[in-house]
Order: structure tokens, then sequence, then C-alpha cells
């Protein structure tokens, strides 16, 4: 899938994508995955369903990634949202919905039955697309949470 929209992109060509760019967010400026190691960045790409948010033209040798997001899922019946996000110098121009929008109607997820995701502050973009917080879930979802674990992995190195 390849879109384009006022001078950006989305694609989901997993090739396309910069693994510095996205390690570097993570790692520095997430407040969900610091200290998160290179390898696991690796690996969860290759496990997941990606979007990458470009700015610049498609045909270019060279993609300027600005975004991206990930959904990890079966391809059928559930899927998780994860890792979502704007480099700080382009966002305000509506980058995010137009990804939550292209990931929402992408057709090898129009199965999916359980769409779930965590966030602590980005709950009025989410709405939009239908996500609820689950605290009424009846007592059906449950999770294990592990916050901080890649730094308390890198303190016991």
């Amino acid at each position: 899938m390849l879109v384009e929209k006022n001078g950006y992109y989305i694609s989901t060509n997993k090739d396309l994508l910069d693994r510095n760019v996205i390690f570097s967010f993570l790692d520095k400026e997430s407040y969900w995955a610091n200290d998160i190691p290179y390898e696991y960045v690796d690996r969860f790409i290759n496990g997941s369903f990606c979007f990458g948010v470009f700015k610049g033209n498609p045909t270019e040798t060279e993609p300027n990634q600005v975004g991206f997001a990930r959904v990890v899922s079966d391809g059928v019946t559930f899927a998780y949202l994860a890792d979502v996000f704007i480099l700080p110098e382009h966002r305000q121009l509506g980058l995010s919905k137009w990804l939550m929008d292209e990931i929402m109607n992408d057709r090898e997820l129009s199965t999916v039955r359980v769409f779930m995701l965590g966030t602590k502050d980005a709950h009025s973009l989410y709405r939009k697309y239908g996500f609820e917080v689950i605290d009424n879930s009846k007592n059906r979802f449950m999770a294990i949470l592990k916050d901080n674990l890649y730094r308390e992995m890198k303190n016991k190195l």
C-alpha cells in the first residue's frame, strides 16, 4: 500500500523503513520504549504489519521517514496497535490522523474483531476511531504490564 498527500506518503513496504529513525525515537523520545535494544526493534518490525510515514516523493532513492506505526496481529481476528509516532517537527499537520485513517481502513485488518492499544496521552485521537477505555470490559480483558522493562534490563547488564 502506498498513498500520497500534501508532500507526504504512507507505505506498508518494510524495505522503506528507516530502522535507525524508529529506534532513535523509541529509545530516546517515547515514554513506552525507552532503552529498547535495537535488536528488538528489528525483530518487531519483521513480525508486524508496519506503516511508515515519509516526507517527499515515493520515487526518491532515500525515503525521509517522519512517522511510524505497527500492528501486531494474526491478520484475521485480533490486533494490537503499537509504537505510533510522528517526529516532533512534523506534528500539527494532521499526519497522525491520516496514519490512523490508513491503518483503520487497511484491507488486511478489515476482519479484526478485537483491536487494542495502550496510551497515556492520546485518548482523544484514538476515540475518533472507535477505541474505548476497557476498564468497563466486564472483567473480560486482562493484561500483564511491565513498564520500564527495557531500562531495568539495561541496568542489570
